[in-house]
């Protein structure tokens, strides 16, 4: 149960990129399908590349692209219109990362270890199946192979006489500079040529005999085109994207069209030599009359694809047209954009965290830091629960694992975005009392609360930097989340209005910028005053351990309270939306042990609702980290 706990796991992440990387692969291969239909007139060769590129897209996905261009991008975070746009793009995109997750994660309903359990299995049942199709493919294919190789061994060398000689006139007309070997067997195969980097010609006893020179001719043509064009080496290719993909129907159909299309080609480069349409259409019936066809379609023959088609297009087709320039620039445009709009989506789309202040990169946030700072390791195994606060001339934590220091210095609210954490990150607790002079405590005062937020930040970021040697880096992974929506009846929110004061003394009177505050006292309430939604959606977020992304629309101020029974497993009742401890000016009834869940508190109380999602979101992977030295 071990392995399917692990797999389980796995799943989770893998599932929704597969899910996404097949239906684009399958929309790739339908515009391709559609683009031939454009160029019915036309050579087949060109038909041809354009299946070629939807099977090669089964082994590309999107997302290498779109990581391509985040890498080379430059990090920024999507906000208003802009943000809208990339999270439809995203859900447009990766229609599979939203899996679904439990209603109430806090609950553990009856019955739930049993389809804990199910579930746990439904991966080693998908990678079993998978795995028996993957096994039968490789070894009918190797079977064949194994066929194709006896005969082979069994073929003499045919050096002299009209086939090679009229095969080293092809060679020369075509370009071909190394010498194709032609091997004799006795086996009833057809013509065909064997292998991808020195390829060979394989040759029936027997068959020349049936087939005057003009035959042996336009057969020997017809192979090297095969050799010319590198038939075997993308026909392997293919086979592997069966192999994979052998449960697609698609990869089947695609293989299909392909030996259609290559022999297609090659026909058309025949008669394009001089061969009589009808001395070649004959030669092919006379290979069939006397042969077996190539088992494998990495081994070009002759007769491959619907034969009766074939020699109707031989005998009656005009010949194809050579592409337009309106034809060559549809091709050209639609494969760079294939390529320039994925790359192009994480170029620009590099973000840094859902939940991070677009001012975060401000060089104001980067000038502030901490004269002294005083971090003990708390060994008193208090149970305590801990407090974290920001003071007007420092910053004060007591009892604090340093995975939570971590959380408040990033604004990151899950603890699954954070990797690489060791053991004791998260056991052992810490007491840290910084201090920061007094020009700098006045220069914070003069920035707005957002940006003052940012600079508490980068101040803490650098203080577990100096004193625990901390090193990271970012990169991006499917989490579950949650969007905070409008419930279906509307918000029931009460906006505050300029010049509102409240209790605690803030008071809303100086413009509308500004952000008011959510203050949450003891566990299982919280109080907003002349608050946005986004500040709503960043406490949510710590009550919960999930990114909570505000998709309301609304960008008033507001007032309002929330009263839920808490869980055990909720954030630090002692930290508001920006990290901070309250000072406890908003007080609350003791909470109600049969009041409502957080959920419906949420959608009951003022008005919205929480959707579970899974998104991309941007994590941070922990480098290095150590214990602090003395102070």
């Amino acid at each position: 149960m071990i392995i399917a706990k692990y797999l389980s796991e796995m799943w989770s992440t893998v599932a929704p990129a597969v899910g996404n990387h097949l239906w684009q692969s399958t929309l790739f291969a339908l515009v391709a399908g559609l683009l031939t239909l454009t160029l019915r007139k036309n050579h087949a060769r060109a038909r041809y590349w354009l299946w070629l590129a939807a099977s090669l897209k089964f082994l590309v996905p999107f997302s290498l692209l779109v990581g391509a261009g985040s890498y080379f991008g430059w990090p920024r975070t999507p906000s208003g219109s802009n943000f809208g746009m990339y999270f439809a793009m995203e859900q447009i995109g990766q229609p599979f990362a939203q899996a679904p997750m439990p209603a109430m994660p806090f609950s553990n309903p009856a019955g739930a270890s049993g389809s804990a359990n199910l579930f746990n299995l439904l991966p080693v049942f998908v990678l079993a199946v998978w795995v028996c199709g993957f096994t039968g493919v490789i070894f009918i294919w190797f079977v064949r192979w194994r066929r194709m190789s006896a005969a082979m061994r069994e073929a003499m060398p045919l050096r002299e006489g009209r086939e090679a000689s009229a095969l080293r006139r092809l060679e020369s007309a075509s370009g071909i500079r190394k010498h194709i070997e032609v091997f004799a067997s006795r086996a009833s195969l057809e013509p065909g040529i064997f292998g991808i980097i020195w390829p060979v010609l394989f040759w029936p006893h027997g068959i020349s005999e049936r087939l005057e020179d003009a035959h042996v001719e336009a057969i020997l043509a017809h192979e090297v085109g095969h050799v010319r064009r590198r038939d075997n080496l993308f026909a392997a290719i293919h086979m592997l994207v069966e192999a994979i993909f052998w449960f697609h129907p698609a990869v089947w159909y695609l293989g299909t069209r392909l030996v259609e299309e290559r022999e297609a080609a090659c026909d058309e480069e025949v008669l394009k030599l001089g061969s009589e349409r009808q001395v070649y259409a004959e030669s092919i019936l006379r290979i069939c009359e006397f042969c077996v066809g190539s088992p494998l379609a990495c081994v070009s023959g002759v007769t491959g694809a619907d034969l009766r088609k074939r020699i109707v297009r031989i005998m009656t087709d005009s010949p194809a047209r050579k592409l337009n320039v309106g034809k060559k620039l549809l091709i050209c445009s639609s494969g760079l954009l294939a390529i320039a709009v994925p790359v192009m989506f994480g170029l620009t789309h590099a973000t840094t965290g859902q939940g991070q202040s677009p001012s975060q990169n401000s060089n104001a946030a980067l000038q502030f830091k901490y004269e002294i700072a005083s971090v003990k390791q708390n060994k008193s195994l208090s149970e305590s629960r801990p407090v974290m606060n920001y003071t007007d001339d420092g910053y004060l934590a007591t009892n604090v694992p340093l995975l939570m220091l971590v959380q408040s210095a990033y604004g990151i609210f899950d603890t699954d975005r954070i990797s690489g954490t060791p053991t004791w990150l998260g056991s052992d607790r810490f007491d840290v009392d910084a201090k920061m002079e007094s020009a700098v405590a006045d220069e914070l005062k003069k920035l707005s609360p957002s940006d003052r937020n940012v600079a508490r930040q980068r101040m803490l970021q650098r203080l577990l930097a100096d004193r625990f040697k901390l090193t990271l880096h970012h990169d991006t992974k499917d989490l579950p989340t949650y969007l905070l929506v409008v419930a279906k009846n509307g918000p029931k929110l009460q906006e505050s209005k300029p010049g509102d004061t409240y209790a605690n003394g803030f008071n809303d009177g100086v413009g509308r910028g500004g952000a008011g505050t959510i203050q949450l006292k003891g566990r299982g309430g919280l109080v907003g005053q002349a608050a946005q939604i986004s500040q709503l959606a960043d406490m949510l977020s710590w009550l919960m351990g999930h990114q909570v992304m505000d998709k309301t629309g609304l960008t008033g101020k507001y007032d309002f309270t929330l009263e839920w029974r808490p869980d055990e497993n909720e954030g630090p009742s002692t930290l508001n939306s920006s990290g901070v401890a309250s000072n406890g000016q908003v007080s609350l009834a003791p909470p109600d042990a049969n009041g409502p869940s957080l959920f419906t508190a949420v959608q009951d109380q003022i008005g919205l609702k929480l959707e579970s999602k899974k998104s991309p979101v941007e994590i941070i992977v922990i480098d290095h980290v150590e214990r602090p030295s003395g102070n």
